[in-house]
């Protein structure tokens, strides 16, 4: 949009919906188009998920008996802590084997995705559209697609240990003799709460995520809004620095929403899967 010839400053509305566009392969028609893929969120998702991945390989590699570094000892943390939550959670020391060291990476892979909402608002925008790439969100749990597919993963290695540790015939039973007992006319009603707790748990775990980081992205642009809107009406120094003070404030706070919405998420992970491992 152009005034008398000069590219006139976007508006408050079209900043928000420039940054909360996906780099898409096209235009989403419609609630429920499938066929969408938002690159950003695919790459800054894959990109981490290998950082995440480096990062437990070098700890591993590096370890040494004697006294740690700070880099073994803060891994090292991490591990007692995902494994002291699994040992109290699925109680199976097999199963632990796989899902302790699941529950970290998920744990360490939310944490550096939602950490991307600490760069400034407008920075890798800004780098994106220096090599032609118009629209460009780097905050993956932003997107409820990729929290959706987290969630429903999850779903998916559920159903693998019900499968595994109760047998099919086991968990076919469960599913129609719980929640009210093991009566043949309460069978259709005990299928159908299976499918809905599935259902709800599943839709829920990854709305929590989407959710909050999507408000956290949503507040820091509001704030880079009035910092910019702040220094261009020359309303004097002291109310910019009043927004700069409001992003520090809003940037400690949230720091404490990064890390309790990773941790969340593990919890639940690990939850679930002990459900799958217990008997009804």
């Amino acid at each position: 949009m152009a005034t008398e010839g000069h590219d006139a400053a976007p508006s408050a509305g079209e900043y928000i919906i420039h940054h909360l566009t996906h780099n898409q392969n096209h235009h989403q028609h419609g609630p429920a188009d499938f066929t969408v893929i938002n690159y950003d969120s695919l790459f800054f998702s894959i990109a981490l998920g290998i950082v995440v991945c480096w990062l437990l390989y070098r700890a591993a590699k590096k370890a040494t008996p004697g006294v740690p570094g700070r880099f073994q000892a803060a891994i090292e943390i991490l591990v007692e802590m995902v494994e002291g939550q699994a040992r109290g959670i699925v109680h199976n020391a097999q199963s632990r084997k796989l899902v302790a060291p699941l529950a970290l990476t998920v744990y360490m892979w939310i944490f550096l995705m939602n950490s991307m909402d600490f760069l400034p608002v407008d920075l890798l925008p800004a780098i994106g559209q220096f090599f032609g790439i118009e629209h460009l969100r780097v905050v993956p749990t932003a997107d409820l697609s990729m929290t959706l597919g987290m969630s429903i993963t999850v779903l998916l290695v559920v159903l693998f240990y019900n499968i595994k540790i109760k047998g099919v015939g086991g968990w076919l039973h469960e599913l129609v003799s719980a929640p009210f007992g093991d009566k043949v006319l309460l069978y259709p009603v005990n299928f159908l709460f299976q499918m809905i707790e599935f259902v709800a748990r599943t839709v829920s775990h990854g709305m929590r995520l989407f959710g909050n980081m999507y408000a956290g992205e949503l507040i820091f642009m509001l704030i880079a809004l009035m910092g910019g809107a702040l220094a261009m009406s020359g309303t004097g120094i002291a109310l910019f620095i009043g927004h700069i003070v409001a992003g520090t404030v809003w940037s400690i706070f949230h720091l404490l929403i990064v890390w309790l919405q990773s941790f969340v998420f593990m919890m639940l992970t690990l939850v679930y899967l002990g459900q799958a491992h217990d008997h009804h």
